[in-house]
């Protein structure tokens, strides 16, 4: 299990750890090359890497930003800035076995979203996800991957 970001109710988070269950230990991850600190982030395994993506680093701002995390040899790779989704907390992540898919979530001013975006780590590229009958604008949803497509299910709307 790898644990990273967050908040401790005085500040927002770049640090983690590795937990070991075979040992019952933990190891510190590496903050050399890591990410801004942020909560409400996401987090996908792909097998062999974890990626964060979004969050907020505050009460005013989010983010567009995120890392790869090799824990093998305890390094930060940083994902590509070119053409990512608009910066937003509060989305969901889902591993595809190829891309990481966000989608939702919320701007700085709680506006939210019915967008997102599918993250190739191989190439380090992001492309936008349709906006074609997507589903209405929510943020703290579910979200899972069935192997061909994502779901999503609830989360807060807009107030109607």
């Amino acid at each position: 299990m790898i644990i990273w970001g967050g908040d401790d109710l005085a500040a927002v988070l770049n640090t983690g750890g590795k937990y070991n269950p075979s040992t019952d230990s933990w190891t510190p991850t590496t903050t050399t090359n890591a990410p801004d600190a942020r909560a409400d982030h996401t987090a996908v395994w792909t097998g062999s890497e974890m990626i964060i993506w979004g969050g907020t680093p505050d009460a005013r701002n989010v983010l567009n930003t995120g890392g790869r995390y090799n824990p093998s040899t305890d390094s930060w790779t940083p994902t590509s800035t070119t053409n990512p989704p608009d910066a937003r907390d509060c989305h969901r992540a889902v591993w595809t076995g190829g891309e990481m898919i966000v989608w939702g979530g919320q701007d700085a001013n709680f506006i939210l979203f019915n967008t997102g975006g599918r993250y190739d780590p191989g190439a380090d590229t992001w492309a936008a996800t349709s906006v074609t009958n997507a589903p209405d604008a929510r943020a703290d949803h579910t979200a899972v991957w069935t192997g061909s497509e994502m779901i999503i299910w609830g989360g807060q709307g807009e107030a109607g």
